[in-house]
């Protein structure tokens, strides 16, 4: 038997924040990727993990998530971590999760869990995109899970006539996770961006995916 994905439900906080706070941008509208700025490297030693990041994002307090940077100018795209508590489960190794094609059905769950929204007419379609593990440069094994969200909502989810509610797509975007375990904790980095501003900046993407690292904190 597996353990339960355990990262804490705070990171929904961190979701709602990014959806409907900073995020005004559907893709109706138009998010510019902006040139690649170069990356800078976020250290924890405290928590014991540590990533790349474009140098231009900032980051913002009280999100909810361990850490929160997030683009400037695409306010929906942004980085986040989070770690499951002490308490919940011991992790020994990210295969505690399964195999990838589970690890990736739990993170699309949770993402899914954390959309549910209240709102009539509100309609989200998911897709795994891939999963994948690898060895890092510490020797570590991380899992790499990738997916799909698309969310469609009616322009009047309260016409009395079916015809009248004409569904339209709200938003369109792809979250890439990094799973990896250390000091008994599982640590997810995560990534989220519009499909659309993916397609600019997969290569600066994927390397801060490439970048996350998790550490033994010292005693």
């Amino acid at each position: 038997s597996t353990k339960a994905f355990a990262v804490p439900r705070r990171r929904a906080a961190a979701l709602i924040l990014s959806t409907y706070i900073f995020s005004g941008i559907g893709l109706h509208e138009t998010a510019f990727a902006q040139p690649s700025v170069g990356l800078r490297e976020y250290i924890d030693s405290f928590d014991g993990y540590s990533f790349q990041y474009p140098q231009n994002w900032i980051q913002v307090r009280g999100a909810g998530a361990d850490i929160f940077f997030r683009d400037p100018y695409v306010l929906d795209e942004n980085i986040s971590v989070e770690i499951s508590s002490p308490s919940s489960s011991k992790y020994k190794s990210v295969e505690d999760l399964g195999p990838p094609e589970e690890a990736g059905k739990k993170v699309l769950k949770q993402y899914l869990t954390e959309f549910m929204s209240t709102r009539l007419g509100v309609r989200r379609e998911s897709n795994i995109l891939s999963t994948s593990s690898r060895v890092a440069g510490d020797g570590r094994m991380y899992y790499q899970v990738e997916v799909n969200i698309k969310s469609y909502a009616n322009n009047n989810e309260l016409a009395v006539m079916p015809e009248a509610r004409v569904a339209r797509l709200e938003w369109d975007r792809r979250y890439l996770s990094v799973l990896g375990v250390e000091n008994n904790q599982l640590y997810e980095l995560r990534l989220q961006t519009p499909e659309n501003v993916f397609m600019e900046e997969e290569y600066d993407l994927r390397q801060v995916m490439d970048s996350f690292r998790v550490n033994k904190i010292s005693a």
